[in-house]
C-alpha cells in the first residue's frame, strides 16, 4: 500500500494489490477560460466574393453563346454569318444581365445548387435585408445588445433614458 490508496493488505481479495488510475473518471474543465475571444463566437454572415459572382454570370453568358454557336455550326453557315450572330447574342445578354442584376436581385436560393457557395451567400444577405426591413429591426442592431444595456444600467454605468423613463410612467398610469 502506498499514499492510503488501496488495500492495506492485498490477503484474501483476489487482487494483486496493484492500484490503477481510473482513466474513464472526467474531470471537470476550467469553463472561465475560452481561447477564443467572444467576438468570434458571433454569427457572421459570409460574404459572396463579387469576382466569382461575376465570373459565374460571364461563363452562363458564353455558355448560351457556345450553344447557339454549336447549332449555327450544325446547319452549316457561313463563318462570317455565325460570328456576328454570336457577337450580337452575347452583347444582348450582357446588357439585359446587367439590367437585370440592378432591379431584380436574383430568383433567391431556389434556384441554385449547394456548391454554389457565394450565391447562396448573396442570396441569403438579401433574404436577410429583405427580413430585417419587413419587421423594422435597424441596420445597426446588435444581437443580445438588450442585455447589455441593462447590465449596464444596474452597475450604474449608463443613465436611462428620457423617453424610457416616460414610457414605464404611462404604462404605471394605465394599470
Amino acid at each position: 500500500m502506498s499514499s492510503n490508496v488501496g488495500l492495506t493488505t492485498p490477503r484474501g481479495s483476489g487482487t494483486s494489490g496493484y492500484v490503477q488510475r481510473n482513466l474513464s473518471n472526467l474531470r471537470p474543465r476550467d469553463t472561465s477560460f475560452s481561447p477564443y475571444p467572444t467576438d468570434s463566437l458571433k454569427h457572421r454572415q459570409r460574404q459572396p466574393n463579387a469576382e466569382i459572382l461575376e465570373h459565374d454570370r460571364l461563363r452562363q453568358i458564353e455558355v448560351q453563346v457556345l450553344e447557339l454557336r454549336d447549332k449555327l455550326e450544325d446547319e452549316v453557315i457561313d463563318e462570317d454569318e455565325i460570328e456576328a450572330q454570336t457577337e450580337a447574342l452575347r452583347r444582348k445578354l450582357l446588357s439585359r444581365a446587367d439590367g437585370e442584376e440592378v432591379k431584380a436581385g436574383g430568383n433567391g436560393k431556389k434556384g441554385l445548387k449547394v456548391h454554389q457557395v457565394h450565391e447562396l451567400a448573396k442570396a441569403k444577405i438579401e433574404e436577410s435585408e429583405r427580413l430585417r426591413r419587413a419587421l423594422g429591426i435597424r441596420e445597426d442592431y446588435e444581437e443580445g445588445g438588450h442585455w447589455k444595456r441593462g447590465e449596464e444600467r444596474l452597475r450604474g454605468g449608463v443613465p436611462e433614458a428620457k423617453n424610457e423613463d416616460a414610457s414605464r410612467n404611462a404604462k404605471k398610469e394605465r394599470w
